[in-house]
């Protein structure tokens, strides 16, 4: 008996250990340097070093309230060490957040960045924050809003 009772508790324990989840900790996200990415004629931007793509449609109308006049302008995105997404461009008052989710990108914080139209934006990699630079201007950012 001592041993059936011995090969059972072996067995649960390994039947236990097959179904735990693997979890890689800790990990960076971060994308060292921000990318600038231009919009083509139907709304997306195509990063070939990340093979990444998304469409930007919605950002642009969330932005202007015009979802038309996207063709040939630049979107400027980083990632942080969490994973989350900062995107913004010039003529934008706004710094969107995004994260990851099932095939795409939902919006987690709007950040308000000045009343003013951004004119040179520019993204630097603070870790653990986010720094954007706007001319003589410096924001230190993370995904719930402004640090300093």
């Amino acid at each position: 008996m001592k041993l059936v009772d011995g090969l059972l508790i072996f067995f649960s324990l390994l039947l236990i250990a097959a179904c735990s989840s693997l979890t890689l900790k800790p990990a960076d996200f971060g994308w060292p340097i921000e990318t600038v990415l231009k919009v083509n004629n139907k709304g997306y931007v195509e990063e070939q070093r990340y093979s990444f793509s998304l469409k930007v449609k919605k950002l642009f109308w969330e932005e202007f309230a015009d979802s038309t006049n996207f063709s040939g302008k630049e979107i400027r995105m980083i990632r942080d060490t969490g994973g989350y997404y900062f995107v913004t461009g010039a003529n934008f008052k706004n710094v969107y957040v995004f994260e990851f989710e099932d095939g795409g990108l939902s919006l987690e914080k709007k950040i308000q960045i000045s009343e003013k139209s951004l004119t040179a934006p520019a993204f630097n990699q603070k870790s653990p924050n986010i720094e954007l630079l706007d001319g003589l201007n410096k924001y230190l950012l993370n995904y719930k809003g402004i640090v300093r």
